[in-house]
């Protein structure tokens, strides 16, 4: 009875490790596309950015994406998720269907007036540690310039153990001529926001480089 049991024991050890594995080497990315002003003309790169993604994942990985708008700490926000299926046929199809989904988004996107992003961040952080993934990314396709609405608290730190973020395609504003050091302190201000919750920071702003997105 005793042997019967380890036997048991051990073969519900085995599954359960054999069911954790795929998470500890699954990679989990979450896409957070600001919707202000006039960064909506930059949102065919955003597409570009889509297909990269979609082309670099395998099955078992999850990717979503999301807009950054008046008020990003809502689900409602999120445009397409997906978790990819185990073979590699069924993941290929949900690709597909995820970027129909996005262009469609694209053509009957409105703008928003206010630029909510730090909503956006802790939305997209508590999505990557739902997936319990081993890797865990999130991209930000911004230019990192944060608008909030009158009476919005979003003075806070973040929890970004594991976490990578990869702010893309940063443009510079009109202000941004007058006095360059107001680009240069939204970077430091955002690296400093994301290195002091425990996560890595990179920027990309050039879209020919886009095999830097998930270089360690």
């Amino acid at each position: 009875m005793k042997k019967c049991l380890g036997i048991i024991l051990a073969c519900g050890w085995l599954v359960s490790a054999c069911n954790a594995e795929p998470n500890e080497h699954a990679h989990s990315v979450y896409l957070l596309i600001d919707t202000s002003g006039t960064y909506t003309n930059e949102l065919d790169k955003a597409q570009q950015v889509i297909n990269y993604v979609l082309f670099s994942l395998q099955p078992g990985d999850f990717f979503a994406v999301a807009r950054i708008d008046s008020d990003s700490f809502d689900e409602k926000d999120i445009i397409a998720k997906v978790k990819l299926e185990d073979t590699r046929t069924q993941a290929n199809e949900q690709k597909k269907a995820l970027k129909r989904q996005i262009n469609q988004y694209v053509k009957t996107i409105k703008r928003s007036k206010y630029t909510d992003i730090t909503g956006g961040v802790v939305q997209g952080v508590q999505y990557l540690n739902e997936t319990k993934a081993g890797h865990q990314t999130l991209l930000i396709f911004s230019d990192l310039k944060e608008d909030l609405k009158k009476g919005f608290k979003r003075n806070f730190k973040f929890k970004m153990k594991n976490v990578t973020v990869v702010a893309i395609n940063v443009t510079k504003l009109r202000s941004d001529n007058r006095d360059p050091r107001e680009y240069l302190k939204r970077l430091a201000k955002w690296k400093n926001k994301v290195e002091s919750s425990g996560g890595q920071w990179k920027v990309i702003n050039d879209l020919e480089n886009l095999e830097k997105l998930f270089a360690g």
